[in-house]
């Protein structure tokens, strides 16, 4: 079957009107309108309020909704619906995305939307929109404060049935603060976060200031600070982008070496580059390690959470140098990257590239217009109830009058009318009474009425100083500048640095089995030098505890420590954590605990370390219970060992590697006892054996000190004495030092010479120490504490310290055996 077409009807009087276009000129006219509508409409931010069109309407919306912080959260759909149809036309998508973005910490310095829900992280989007509740964040409220007061422009909405602001009166230095990214057509935008505070100094200073060159308003805003912390390596970029409105600069994460498990270290990052997430370079150093461009990478975990914030751990491979690892990931992955500074903003309504100090006046230029225009409106404002109070004032001195005057009139013409005339009234004074109601009076007093009044003059008086004196209206700016900082400042959070340092290729990517030295420390630290000279003995002092072991190896190597409960346990060099060069340093600047590496009994704890060797005099040893033991030096093929049969309650207090053999040995009782006799005068014994008589202990006496030293002038003894009943770490008690040489020698097993005299209420020695000095101290917080002069007599009394020894050491240097 044939389809009938059906005809199509045209108009006898229809007539064709065809034009004829240049396509180019089309293209050309079309390409510019479209170019012109995104950079004023999309891309790029005013350099007034720092904001896009999106994020003005945003904020605008939420306050006029009154979504402030000190009210519930909304769904955040119901902020891009009101958006999107009053304000915004273009997708809802593109709304959300903006609104997301000012509640993100980490993209934002300081954040204008807070936010109830998922709203993503730097690898993930965030929920959608109908699962997510927002409202202004504090730092939202000075960027719209005062605009319902005349303080900015408006214009029509799309659809000429509303006004929106053109800017926002913004209290706060937006552009600088928050920065902004966009890329417009012909021309993009890509400005670096900084920190209000310093932003606000800079402002200030330019108010007193304007003709402060760049070098001036760097010294208060030195770089940028970004919102996800890290590094900034070199400056010359960022100098040449303040100076030139473009510029580079490096972004470097923040990471530090530390032991991830008690054998093996690892890279800890806690701060990545401004726009990096985990998972990018988790990702990356996976490629590279299946690749085989990375090496000495086991594991890589990422243990981000709320609480302790952004955490990714790298382990790295036992033998291999963690700092060369950390240099390679900055050269090969994300955790080292480029930010290229292109502070183009509107100004005018034009774009332009602008510098530091042009970004400062643009912005102050502006709070200078919105604080005349405040002013004026509330001058204005002022004014008009002022002349409404005189005009109360004018008329309760006969308020009957008034009334009667009014109720006598047929209407409320005639009224006003009979109210000017009488009482000498304007239009707006009469207005105004007449339509008052009856009930009101009852509030208004002539005291009352003379106070609003005085109040209102004040008010004007003030608000037109600012007007007339343009260096009050500076002093404003300023002081509302220094308010914004006070209430949303914080501190800065991006490490500044000139250079990156070393490069990698002086840390080399395993580690060597270089000569070290292993330290312990009275708190129970361990580390291992970078040195291969022993730590010096000058007198340097730092917030650590006291290095009371120190022994030689190599990186490579093992080392011994000798335990209270008279065993010897292997540790391994390699896994100690390492310490920069201590030259002159006696404290510990650093470590790790103990028992990371080591798995120690109940009770039981670390007295000192030796090495591992056949060779040399061996060991000595003391007990509580006055017990002397050197043993042979022998090695056995074990984890630990026992190197001293201990009797029942006895253990071991102080151990350590005889150097020469030639070594005096010393006991403090504490009953005040010290007793010192040639090493020679003890036989050397096997690991089994018990040990012979060192010291004889009075009734109730125990050892509190044992070691060994070369007798010299720099020779000194430590004495600290006391309460036995006084808690622990709470007896501040006396303190002595005196000269070794005051001490004269005695027999072994014999009971040794007074070394201490107990004040009123002391019956006991805390702590004793004898070696070489000079002496140092430290407390139970590791802080130091200064020790009297080595002036004392040996049976003298001590002075009260500045607060609890809990341990004391001499230089590092003279007790290494070599």
């Amino acid at each position: 079957m044939a389809r009938r077409s059906t005809p199509t009807l045209v108009p006898d009087d229809f007539e064709e009107h065809i034009v004829d276009i240049d396509v180019g000129d089309e293209m050309r006219t079309s390409f510019l309108e479209y170019a012109y509508s995104v950079i004023y409409s999309r891309a790029l931010p005013d350099a007034r309020d720092g904001l896009k069109p999106v994020q003005r309407r945003i904020l605008y919306t939420m306050a006029d909704m009154g979504l402030r912080p000190d009210r519930g959260h909304v769904k955040s759909a119901r902020v891009v619906g009101e958006v999107m149809g009053r304000l915004h036309p273009h997708g809802d998508g593109a709304i959300y995305d903006a609104l997301v973005r000012m509640v993100q910490s980490w993209s934002m310095r300081l954040p204008m939307v807070d936010g109830h829900g998922n709203f993503g992280s730097p690898d993930a989007g965030p929920a959608a929109m109908r699962y997510t509740e927002c409202r202004m964040a504090p730092a939202a409220m000075p960027m719209t404060t005062s605009i319902d007061e005349d303080t900015v422009d408006f214009k029509p909405n799309y659809d000429s049935r509303e006004l929106e602001p053109t800017v926002l009166p913004a209290a706060i230095p937006n552009l600088l603060v928050n920065g902004a990214s966009g890329i417009a057509v012909g021309m993009a935008t890509n400005m670096a976060p900084h920190n209000l505070v310093e932003v606000v100094q800079a402002l200030r200073h330019l108010i007193k200031h304007p003709g402060a060159d760049l070098d001036a308003l760097m010294r208060f805003v030195p770089g940028p600070d970004l919102p996800t912390g890290g590094k900034i390596i070199g400056l010359s970029g960022v100098r040449e982008a303040y100076e030139t409105g473009r510029g580079t600069f490096k972004m470097r994460a923040t990471a530090r070496v530390e032991a991830v498990t008690p054998r093996r270290k690892g890279i800890v990052v806690t701060e990545l580059p401004y726009g990096v997430g985990p998972e990018k370079v988790i990702e990356r150093i996976k490629v590279l390690v299946q690749g085989k461009k990375l090496q000495g990478i086991s594991d890589v975990k990422d243990l981000t959470d709320l609480e302790k914030g952004l955490r990714l751990v790298i382990e790295v491979k036992n033998g291999f140098n963690p700092e060369a690892i950390l240099e390679q990931l900055y050269k090969l992955t994300p955790m080292e990257d480029s930010f290229g500074i292109n502070n183009v903003a509107l100004v005018d309504g034009q774009p332009r590239t602008l510098g530091l100090k042009q970004l400062l006046e643009v912005y102050l230029q502006h709070r200078y217009d919105v604080v005349r225009r405040r002013s004026t409106y509330r001058r204005g404002k002022a004014a008009d109830r002022l002349h409404l109070v005189e005009g109360l004032l004018l008329a309760i001195l006969d308020i009957d009058e008034v009334i009667q005057l009014i109720r006598s009139s047929d209407n409320s013409g005639e009224a006003k009318e009979r109210l000017m005339s009488v009482f000498d009234l304007s239009d707006p004074q009469a207005t105004y009474i007449l339509d008052m109601q009856l009930r009101r009076l009852t509030k208004f007093s002539r005291l009352e009425l003379e106070t609003e009044k005085t109040e209102l003059e004040e008010l004007i008086a003030q608000l037109d100083a600012i007007l007339s004196d343009e260096a009050e209206l500076r002093k404003v700016v300023s002081d509302e500048l220094a308010e914004v900082a006070k209430a949303h400042g914080t501190p800065r959070r991006t490490v500044l640095l000139a250079s990156a340092g070393q490069p990698s290729a002086a840390v080399p990517l395993e580690v060597a089995d270089d000569p070290c030295f292993v330290l312990l420390s009275s708190a129970g630290l361990l580390a291992r030098t970078t040195d291969a000279e022993p730590p010096g003995t000058g007198e340097a002092r730092t917030n650590h505890d006291v290095v009371v072991s120190a022994v030689a190896a190599t990186a490579r190597g093992q080392v011994g420590v000798l335990t209270t409960a008279g065993r010897l346990v292997r540790l391994d060099v390699l896994d100690l954590p390492t310490l920069p060069p201590t030259a002159n340093a006696p404290h510990l600047q650093g470590g790790a605990p103990l028992d990371s590496f080591l798995a120690l009994d109940g009770g039981e704890e670390a007295l000192a370390l030796c090495r591992l060797t056949e060779e040399g005099p061996g060991l000595a040893l003391g007990t509580r219970q006055g017990v002397v033991k050197r043993i042979n030096p022998e090695l056995l093929n074990r984890d630990s060992w026992e190197v001293v049969r201990l009797t029942e309650g006895d253990t071991v207090v102080g151990a350590v590697e005889l150097r020469d053999g030639e070594e005096e040995l010393v006991f403090v009782t504490s009953d005040a006892q010290l007793l010192h006799f040639p090493a020679s005068a003890v036989r050397p014994q096997g690991r089994s054996g018990g040990g012979i008589a060192g010291i004889k202990l009075g009734t109730g006496a125990q050892v509190v000190f044992f070691g060994a030293l070369h007798p010299d002038d720099r020779s000194v003894v430590v004495t600290v004495s006391g309460s036995g009943t006084a808690l622990p770490g709470t007896e501040v008690g006396s303190v002595k030092v005196a000269p070794f040489s005051e001490y004269p020698g005695k027999g072994r097993a014999t009971g040794g010479v007074r070394c201490h005299r107990f004040l009123k209420g002391e019956d006991r020695l805390l702590l004793a120490w004898a070696g070489t000095g000079p002496a140092w101290a430290a407390a139970d917080s590791g802080a130091p504490v200064d020790l009297p002069a080595a002036e004392g007599r040996r049976d003298g009394s001590g002075v009260p310290p500045s607060q609890p020894l809990a341990a004391v050491a001499g230089p590092v240097r003279d007790r290494v055996a070599p």
